[in-house]
C-alpha cells in the first residue's frame, strides 16, 4: 500500500498528472468566479433599488451592501467547496492519469479503449454528490464524537476515496461489472488505502493533489493486487 502511494509520489512531475491538476483547479476557479458573479447580480436585479425604512426613511444602499456581501460568502463557502468541486472536474481527465502510470511502470500491458465521455461525466458528478452528502450527514457524527472526528472522517472519506479510484481505474481494464467484483473481493485493502489518501484532505492545497494521487496509487493498487509487476 505505501509502496503504491511511493510511487504515484514520485510521478507527480509527469506532465500529464499536472496538466489534469491544473485543469481541475483551474475549472474549479473559473465555476467558483463565475457563481460569484451570478449571485452578485442576481441580488442586485431581486433587491428594489430603494428601501423605505420606519424613522430612516428612503435609503439606495441596501442593494449594493447585499450583492458585494455576496464575495466574502462566496469566499468562504470556496473553503468547503474547493476540494470536491476539483476532485469532480479532475474527475473527468483521470484516465490520463492511469494511462501515464501504466506507461511508464506496465509497458507490456496492450492498449485499452477510453471510457465513454458520457459515462466519465455521470461518474464524476455521481460521486460529487455522494461525496458532499455523506460528509454533510458524518457532520452529525462529528459534533457526537469531536474527539474522534478526524478518525470518523479519515474513514468515511477513505471509504469513499477507495471504492471510487479502484473503480475507474479497474472498469478501464475489466469492465464495470468485474471492476465491482473485484471492489468487493479486496474491500479491506481498498478501504486502508483510501483512508491513506483521506488523512492529507484536511491539509491546505495538499488536498488538491488528492484525486491525482488517488488514482495513481490505486493504478498501481489493482495491478498489484491482480498480478502484474510494477517497474520501479
Amino acid at each position: 500500500m505505501f509502496r503504491d502511494f511511493s510511487l504515484a509520489v514520485k510521478q507527480l512531475g509527469d506532465p500529464r498528472f499536472r496538466k489534469v491538476l491544473l485543469l481541475g483547479v483551474g475549472l474549479t476557479l473559473g465555476l467558483l468566479f463565475g457563481l460569484t458573479l451570478v449571485f452578485m447580480y442576481g441580488v442586485a436585479w431581486l433587491v428594489p433599488e430603494s428601501v423605505t425604512l420606519p424613522l430612516v426613511g428612503q435609503i439606495t444602499w441596501v442593494g449594493d451592501v447585499l450583492s458585494w456581501a455576496m464575495i466574502p460568502l462566496m469566499m468562504g463557502l470556496s473553503v468547503f467547496l474547493m476540494v470536491p468541486v476539483a476532485a469532480a472536474f479532475m474527475g473527468l481527465f483521470l484516465e490520463e492519469v492511469a494511462e501515464a502510470v501504466e506507461e511508464r511502470h506496465y509497458p507490456h500491458l496492450p492498449a485499452v479503449d477510453r471510457i465513454p465521455l458520457a459515462e466519465t461525466i455521470r461518474d464524476a458528478l455521481g460521486f460529487l454528490g455522494v461525496l458532499v452528502l455523506a460528509n454533510g450527514v458524518a457532520l452529525v457524527l462529528y459534533l457526537l464524537f469531536a474527539p474522534l472526528a478526524p478518525v470518523i472522517f479519515w474513514l468515511l472519506n477513505g471509504f469513499l476515496l477507495g471504492r471510487e479510484y479502484f473503480q475507474l481505474v479497474a472498469m478501464r481494464r475489466v469492465g464495470r461489472q468485474q471492476a465491482a467484483v473485484l471492489r468487493r473481493e479486496f474491500a479491506p485493502q481498498i478501504w486502508l488505502s483510501g483512508a491513506l489518501m483521506a488523512v492529507p484532505l484536511s491539509i491546505p492545497v495538499v488536498n488538491l493533489l488528492i484525486p491525482v494521487l488517488g488514482a495513481a496509487t490505486f493504478t498501481h493498487l489493482f495491478h498489484r493486487l491482480t498480478g502484474a509487476q510494477a517497474k520501479a
